[in-house]
């Protein structure tokens, strides 16, 4: 496909403005096909993993017609509907700069808030906002005080559509719809597209336009690798992976709470500067934590996957996967968030006896063996990697992520 610059989308100038401030000079694949479909009000699938730019390829084509239209912002015209509270905070957030110069209004609707918001949430539900982006749980609550006006929503969103499937939201998803008018335009954005993907779209789009972009692939300039481990050198290891020079930003990633609560306590003895982040704390504290990274107070996140979807923090140097992720697709997601826009990264995976067939079926969707590297010598030597003889150990269950 020929490269092109935003300006042949013929935005709004207003819009056109936003980006020109931003620095938007050329959008990227997802936004260069997506864009001209949503323009023309079609019902979409885009299939595009983490880092790609899909969230500036619905909300730019959603801002413009909303500025085009120039009516008064006293009804929703559009609704997005995303897994996590932080998702919907990152989405309100990239809004806000793309609308600066644009009359469009927004508000993230989520749940960890005080009284003060669930009133703001109220007032924009009933007295007009352009854009809502809400979580599932949140927003039915406020539809079950029967107070909601969806009656001139035009575009319904759904971003990382796979990701609240797996969360368990499919009743939410279908009962927040029925509110919806069904003359519409829907937009389906996923990592992967898997049977249950497939089933929805069937019920809930019109002859939807599909766009697949670089599915289920490491980012350009990511070196990942291996370690082959025994569970009791695994905190070791960690200490000595983050002795390395020149590293400001790094996540790890346990796949429980508790090993996030462990894994924290084991770095703060060391008086390394980590902080841990999962679904025990108060949204306030997630956001205070996080808010710690980016000002480079923190060195280290310890987190559930809350964190390896839909959080954009620039400069991370160094992701470990302390766990292997309980999805296959959550490795592309954990490690997606290092080596984006383009930049180099690093992402280290420490896999025990029982996670070999589990690791083994990432390296078949990646479709290339994962470099494993030699543990150290005062670590000591690690099992033989023999994914086949682990097969019967830690498969993949099913699973619900509403609390992570």
């Amino acid at each position: 496909m020929e490269a092109i610059e935003f300006s042949s989308f013929n935005f709004e100038e207003s819009l056109s403005g936003g980006l020109e401030a931003m620095g938007f000079k050329k959008p990227t694949p997802i936004q260069q096909q997506a864009i001209p479909v949503i323009l023309d009000n079609k019902d979409l699938i885009g299939c595009a993993q983490t880092g790609t730019g899909k969230t500036a390829a619905f909300l730019l084509p959603v801002i413009n017609e909303i500025t085009k239209r120039n009516e008064d912002h006293d009804s929703i015209s559009t609704l997005i509907i995303v897994p996590t509270r932080e998702l919907a905070i990152q989405i309100d957030q990239q809004l806000e700069g793309f609308s600066y110069f644009t009359p469009v209004t927004s508000i993230a609707v989520y749940g960890g808030g005080d009284g003060s918001s669930y009133g703001r949430e109220k007032e924009a539900l009933t007295q007009g906002a352009d854009i809502i982006i809400a979580t599932p749980g949140r927003l039915i609550s406020h539809l079950n005080l029967g107070y909601v006006d969806f009656k001139k929503v035009r575009t319904l969103i759904l971003d990382e559509a796979d990701r609240m499937l797996d969360m368990g939201f499919n009743d939410d998803i279908m009962k927040i719809v029925s509110f919806l008018p069904k003359d519409r335009q829907s937009l389906f954005f996923s990592a992967t597209m898997p049977p249950k993907i497939r089933k929805l779209t069937s019920v809930l789009l019109k002859d939807p336009v599909e766009i697949n972009i670089a599915i289920a692939k490491p980012a350009k300039g990511l070196f990942h690798a291996a370690f082959i481990v025994y569970d009791g050198q695994k905190i070791a290891l960690l200490k000595h992976l983050l002795k390395a020079k020149d590293l400001t930003a790094i996540i790890i990633f346990g796949s429980t709470k508790i090993n996030v609560k462990n894994i924290t306590r084991e770095l703060k003895k060391t008086g390394f500067p980590a902080a841990e982040i999962h679904s025990d704390l108060s949204q306030d504290e997630r956001e205070r934590v996080l808010q710690e990274f980016r000002n480079k107070e923190l060195k280290a996140l310890v987190a559930t996957d809350i964190l390896s979807r839909g959080i954009d923090i620039k400069g991370i140097n160094l992701i470990i996967n302390y766990d292997v992720p309980p999805d296959a697709p959550d490795y592309i997601h954990r490690i997606g968030r290092t080596a984006r826009a383009d930049t180099q990264g690093v992402a280290f995976t420490l896999v025990n006896e029982n996670d070999q067939y589990k690791f083994k079926q990432i390296e078949d969707m990646v479709g290339e063996e994962i470099r494993k590297i030699k543990l150290p010598d005062h670590i000591g030597e690690g099992p033989k990697y023999n994914p086949s003889a682990n097969k019967g150990r830690g498969n993949w269950k099913k699973k619900s992520y509403k609390k992570r």
